[in-house]
């Protein structure tokens, strides 16, 4: 199994705070069946400020130490940027960082309470590129749970979509559970990653996830998001399905 999204570096943003963790966010995530985890810190969020060259030294760095701890554990690059008008510029000039550094795929992230306005335009000049934004967490978004013709329209537009483990297996409370399930049914997702950043209370979570999947969907749900994740390390083009509306009338009383 391949994580996506994780903030297993040491000593980077919210996530692991020094190697020790790292090495014990590690021997959990092989206990859940990863066998890759792509390392997506923070950046341009709060203070947090990791460009694409220091991600990959730390990333060089921490297989180092996994490989001495034989931990049978493959940390790739990866980089969870907030949203900002020049994304694009960041791209070419080398500070923001692709998934696996595939120039392919890249992570957006959102203000929690709101989708910025140029979000569209941003997204459509990143195509431009030949690079695919990746909207992580939509369903903790309050305005995107409150309207959630926002979300349709920009996959609609080619922009895809992550939706967090824990949040299917209701650790961000019933809602926001049942969201990310429309999400699923309405082909408004196209990944599921554990956002893990900690053994604790912000834990992997993706084999109960993926048996909750089995249950409501049936496994080739569970297997389209496994492929994904591949495709996606692989820097190949994903499978995706025409999105559905949801109906507005789901999400009264949401938040």
């Amino acid at each position: 199994m391949i994580d996506i999204h994780s903030h297993i570096l040491p000593n980077v943003d919210d996530g692991a705070a020094n190697e020790a963790e790292s090495i014990k966010m590690a021997k959990e995530a092989v206990k859940e069946g990863i066998t890759h985890i792509i390392a997506t810190p923070h950046h341009r969020n709060r203070n947090w400020k990791n460009n694409r060259t220091k991600i990959l030294n730390d990333v060089d760095q921490l297989n180092q130490l996994l490989v001495a701890e034989n931990i049978t554990l493959k940390v790739l690059p990866g980089q969870e940027t907030r949203i900002y008008g020049d994304m694009v510029e960041g791209i070419l000039s080398g500070e923001l960082l692709t998934q696996n550094d595939g120039r392919k795929y890249i992570f957006v992230e959102f203000p929690s309470n709101h989708v910025p306005r140029f979000t569209k335009q941003l997204f459509f000049d990143m195509q431009q590129q030949d690079i695919i934004p990746i909207i992580v967490h939509p369903e903790r978004n309050s305005e995107i749970a409150q309207n959630s013709d926002i979300l349709y329209q920009l996959v609609k537009g080619g922009a895809l979509t992550q939706v967090t483990a824990a949040c299917l297996c209701g650790k961000f409370g019933k809602k926001i559970k049942k969201l990310s399930l429309q999400m699923i049914e309405n082909n408004l997702t196209h990944f599921i990653a554990s956002d893990a950043h900690n053994t604790t209370m912000r834990n992997f979570y993706m084999q109960e996830a993926f048996e909750i999947i089995d249950k409501e969907f049936g496994s080739e749900y569970r297997y389209l998001f496994l492929e994904n994740a591949q495709l996606l390390v692989n820097g190949e083009m994903v499978y995706k399905e025409e999105p559905i509306e949801i109906i507005q009338k789901k999400f009264l009383g949401l938040f």
